[in-house]
């Protein structure tokens, strides 16, 4: 597939789940132009093997960087954790910025103690998380819960209907006045806040979209590679899952109100 379109910060996710992290590139570039692509057709990858992971983020790549883009943004924390010190090894030229659970700006915030951190089962299991969850979170009470099924529910949209709340219900409801707290570790969680909300009440719940986009930032500024342009940028949207109902859907998720 060709995007016949250069000059732009390709964004990829295993779906629509890094359209939450998409959303806030816009707000802080708006001078950016960006491709996302979505592996909806390989969906979730929170339920895949590290090598599974890797070998699909990888073509993605190659992919992106076919079609002219200047800088890769992974809005997955599932690839992340299992692909980016791969790729940026292998891909030195470019600037490959990941996202990652916002453990860190969580035990930061003032008057927090219990940390709920939601997150897909590898993003668990895989070293990355460990160590940033040993360094950050070593002097607070930090409650892991993979989400299992979680990210391919909100995949399907629709995202008002009762299963999701009664899934959030079954993996969070537990908790309900017993955190602090919560860290969305997946690019799709911010999309059900307001159901988390609703099960948890008015915790403040912490992504790591704002921390990605400031870290592209500076990449691009450090290699002179931010648009030049005075105009706002474009965004074209594109999905291994290449129908219209599937990019109509990230056209929803793109303007859906948080």
């Amino acid at each position: 597939m060709s995007l016949r379109y250069n000059g732009f910060v390709g964004v990829f996710d295993s779906g629509v789940g890094g359209i939450s992290v998409l959303r806030e590139l816009v707000r802080q570039l708006p001078s950016e132009s960006f491709v996302f692509f979505g592996d909806s057709a390989n969906a979730p990858y929170g339920e895949k093997s590290r090598d599974q992971v890797l070998r699909r983020s990888r073509a993605i790549v190659d992919m992106l960087l076919d079609d002219g883009c200047k800088a890769i943004v992974i809005a997955c924390n599932t690839a992340t954790s299992a692909a980016a010190a791969t790729l940026r090894a292998d891909y030195a030229h470019v600037p490959i910025i990941g996202v990652e659970p916002a453990l860190k700006p969580a035990t930061l915030a003032p008057n927090i103690e219990h940390i709920l951190v939601m997150a897909t089962p590898i993003t668990l299991r895989l070293d990355k998380y460990k160590q940033l969850a040993e360094r950050w979170g070593s002097d607070h009470d930090v409650i892991e819960v993979p989400c299992a099924g979680l990210a391919g529910r909100i995949e399907q949209g629709r995202l008002d209907a009762p299963d999701v709340d009664e899934l959030l219900e079954s993996l969070i409801g537990r908790y309900r006045g017993k955190v602090d707290a919560v860290v969305l570790g997946c690019t799709h969680y911010p999309f059900v806040a307001p159901q988390i909300k609703r099960i948890l009440g008015e915790v403040p719940l912490f992504d790591g979209a704002v921390g990605t986009a400031r870290q592209l930032e500076r990449r691009l500024a450090e290699r002179g590679l931010l648009s030049k342009s005075s105009g706002p940028g474009q965004v074209v949207f594109a999905s291994s899952k290449d129908t219209p109902e599937e990019l109509e859907l990230y056209r929803s998720f793109f303007t859906l109100p948080l």
